[in-house]
Formats: C-alpha cells, sequence, structure tokens
C-alpha cells in the first residue's frame, strides 16, 4: 500500500484531511509542523507529499529524496512568489487557478501537475477553505492517475511577501478597495487591517459590501498592550 503525508496548518486543513483521506486508497499522515514532518518521515517511505498550506521553506534534503507537491494560487509562472492571495486582490483579479507543481529549490518554480479554476470572493478565510477543498480534488487525481509534471511556460512574474505594517489601511483607496484590502487579510494567523486612532489600533474583519455601501467589525486595541 502506497504511504501519502499531507502537511499543512489550519484546523480546515486537519478537518478537510480527516474526513478527505478517507476516501483514497493509501496509507495517510497527517503534519503540522517541520518537527513533525521529520519525524514521520523518519518512519516513512511516501509517494507524495502534499503541503495544501504551509508556511516554512521544505529543506533540499527532503525535496531531493521525495515528491514534493504544493498548491499555489496564481497560474504560475506569473505570481511565483509570497502572498499570492493579497497581491492577486490587490491587483484586481476576481479569479485565478489553484495549481499543483512539483517544489525544488527555486520558489514556484517547478513544473506543473495540473491547474483549477478558483474565485476569488469572499474573505481570505473563506477563500483558503475554498482553496483546500479544491486541493483535496486535486489530490485524489494526483493519486489515481500519478500525472507528469510539465514545465512553466511563460516570463515569470514575481509576487513579495507582505509584511506585517503593510496591513495598515491606506487613506487614499475608495470604498471598494478598502472592501478588498480588508477581506484579503481577515484569516485566522493573519494581521488583520489596521489604522492608527490616537493611542489605539483599529483592527477590521468580516467586511461587507453592498449597494455601494462598506461595513465591518472594528476592534479597538491600546497600543501599549500590543
Amino acid at each position: 500500500m502506497k504511504e501519502y503525508i499531507v502537511a499543512a496548518v489550519g484546523k480546515w486543513n486537519r478537518d478537510l484531511f480527516e474526513s478527505e483521506s478517507k476516501l483514497i486508497p493509501g496509507k495517510w499522515k497527517f503534519v503540522d509542523s517541520p518537527e513533525s514532518l521529520d519525524l514521520v518521515l523518519a518512519d516513512s517511505s511516501p509517494r507524495y507529499i502534499f503541503f495544501p498550506h504551509w508556511r516554512w521553506i521544505v529543506p533540499d534534503t527532503i525535496l531531493n529524496q521525495y515528491e514534493c507537491v504544493c498548491f499555489h494560487m496564481t497560474d504560475v509562472p506569473y505570481g511565483r512568489g509570497g502572498s499570492p492571495l493579497q497581491n492577486l486582490i490587490l491587483r484586481g483579479h476576481k479569479n485565478t487557478v489553484l495549481t499543483a507543481l512539483k517544489m525544488e529549490k527555486g520558489l514556484d518554480t517547478g513544473p506543473v501537475y495540473m491547474k483549477h479554476p478558483i474565485d476569488l470572493s469572499g474573505n481570505a478565510e473563506e477563500i483558503y477553505i475554498r482553496a483546500s477543498s479544491l486541493s483535496w480534488t486535486m489530490i485524489s487525481e494526483m493519486v489515481a492517475n500519478e500525472p507528469k509534471a510539465t514545465p512553466q511556460v511563460g516570463e515569470p512574474v514575481i509576487f513579495k511577501r507582505r509584511k506585517p505594517e503593510e496591513s495598515q489601511l491606506p487613506e487614499s483607496l475608495e470604498l471598494e478597495k478598502i472592501y478588498d484590502f480588508i477581506r484579503m487579510l481577515d484569516a485566522d494567523g493573519y494581521p488583520n487591517a489596521f489604522i492608527n486612532f490616537g493611542n489605539y489600533m483599529l483592527k477590521f474583519n468580516q467586511a461587507k459590501f453592498n449597494s455601494g455601501k462598506l461595513s465591518a467589525n472594528v476592534e479597538f486595541i491600546m497600543k501599549e498592550d500590543l
């Protein structure tokens, strides 16, 4: 029986693993940190290691020994690099593709197994959950068919990973752009959009934009408590 490892963070990824891995043949293991990945690999010989949502650089020793597959939310080579969802929304994209690609030393430079369309409506957490669910459709296809990865074609466009201080709301945005800015940062583990107001930081989430009107939840945090 072939072995497979899923390396991911986030409760939604754990929940999906528990439900979806039961439907696909093979012996499945889940890890959520580099340390747990090392422990599992000490006693495993996986056909694939899938990385639906990972925050760490995977060492060359693992990339060279195992077939590692990541899922990147752009039509590579467009959008290689960090913070793909945020960079796509800032550029006005309403749709993208989820790309399954073979991981190699270069960031998002590896050959592509498949691409599936995905829409970018809703807040960041909703989009990440949607992408995680779609990644399992792709994982199932890969296990069943073991497709050959093909080299990327086109001129690369590189995205830069966003820094926490870049979550401060710019003052010159129109309402719809403010909505996009808030929703693209609205996910567990991400720094919410914020503004400084005297001794407070105001953090925004759960934005809604209807009929030209914007509403959102706001949290007042004393700066001395940060």
